[in-house]
C-alpha cells in the first residue's frame, strides 16, 4: 500500500531537494537528481533508476498512484497543495509535480560498445557548460539513435535540473559516459575501434555536412558557442565538418546544429540499409 506525507510547510529537512533547486551542482555533488513537470516525473517513474521522493498535489498523486504502487524500493511521497508547490519554483515550470531520483552508476564505453549493434553513432561534448543546450542535445541524441554520450571533464552534467527538464526526461534511457581526459578517450576509439571522430565545428572545416559520409563508426563531437571545440581535442579528430550556412549567418546554436547532424546521420544509415548497393 502507498504511504505517503501530507505536508503544510516546506520546512522539514526531509523536502530540503525541493528548497534548493537552485543549486543544481551541489545535488548533482550527492548524486541526485530533480525531475519537473508530469511528462519528465512520469518518464522517470517508468525508468530503471532509482525514485527517492516524490512531492505532488493531490490531483497528481491519484494520477501517478498506481505507478508509485508498483516501485521497488518504494519512494517518499510528499503530498501539499498548489499553493505551497508554488512557492518553490512556480506553477509554469514543476506543473504540481516532481521528484528526486538517484543519478545512476557511470556507465562505461567498452561495456555499450559490446553490445552495440554496428555502425556505431556515439556523441562527445566539450567544453558545453549551458545545461538548456546540453538538455536539449541529450534529447536529440535519444531521438536520433545515439548509443551513448560522451562527456567531457570541462562539460556540465546532463542531470543538472535544467538539463533533465531540457531533455524531457530522454536521459534517464540514454548511456552517458563520464571521462576525466576527452582527447585520449577519443583517441582510443579511434586506435582500438576503428571509429571515426568527427568534430562539428563551424571553423575552416575540411567538408560541408552533405558531403561528409556518416554512414560508419563515428563519434560526432560538440563543443561549446562560445569557444567551439578545444584545440586539444580538435587535435584527434579525423575530420571537421560544418553546416552549410546562408545569408551570413556563420553558427548554429549546438542544439539546433546537433539536430542537423544526427538527422543527416540516421538518413545516410538508414539509404545504406535501404540502398546497400549505392553507398
Amino acid at each position: 500500500m502507498l504511504r505517503f506525507q501530507q505536508i503544510h510547510t516546506l520546512d522539514d529537512p526531509v523536502l530540503q531537494t525541493y528548497r534548493t533547486l537552485r543549486r543544481p551542482v551541489e545535488h548533482h555533488r550527492q548524486g541526485i537528481f530533480v525531475a519537473e513537470g508530469s511528462r519528465v516525473v512520469e518518464r522517470l517513474l517508468h525508468s530503471k533508476l532509482e525514485v527517492l521522493s516524490v512531492l505532488a498535489t493531490p490531483q497528481w498523486l491519484e494520477f501517478f498512484r498506481s505507478t508509485l504502487e508498483s516501485l521497488s524500493p518504494a519512494p517518499e511521497v510528499f503530498v501539499g497543495e498548489r499553493s505551497l508547490l508554488e512557492t518553490i519554483v512556480g506553477f509554469h515550470l514543476h506543473q504540481g509535480i516532481m521528484a528526486v531520483g538517484r543519478i545512476p552508476r557511470p556507465a562505461a564505453l567498452n561495456e555499450i560498445l559490446s553490445g552495440a549493434e554496428r555502425p556505431y553513432l556515439l556523441v562527445g561534448v566539450d567544453g558545453l557548460t549551458n545545461a538548456e543546450n546540453l538538455g536539449v542535445l541529450v534529447r536529440n541524441c535519444a531521438a536520433f539513435g545515439v548509443q551513448a554520450l560522451i562527456v567531457g571533464e570541462t562539460s556540465s552534467s546532463p542531470y543538472l535540473r535544467r538539463a533533465v527538464r531540457n531533455s524531457m526526461g530522454s536521459v534517464f534511457t540514454l548511456p552517458v559516459v563520464h571521462v576525466n581526459q576527452l582527447p585520449s578517450t577519443l583517441a582510443e576509439l579511434r586506435q582500438h575501434h576503428a571509429v571515426r571522430i568527427i568534430a562539428a565545428h563551424p571553423g575552416a572545416p575540411h567538408h560541408t555536412l552533405p558531403h561528409s559520409s556518416l554512414r560508419a563508426d563515428c563519434c560526432i563531437v560538440f563543443g561549446s558557442e562560445g569557444e567551439g571545440i578545444s584545440s586539444d581535442v580538435l587535435a584527434v579528430c579525423d575530420d571537421t565538418v560544418a553546416i552549410r550556412m546562408h545569408n551570413n549567418v556563420d553558427s548554429l546554436n549546438v542544439a539546433s546544429a546537433s539536430a542537423v547532424f544526427l538527422h543527416e546521420a540516421r538518413r545516410m544509415r538508414d539509404a545504406k540499409r535501404e540502398f546497400p548497393e549505392s553507398s
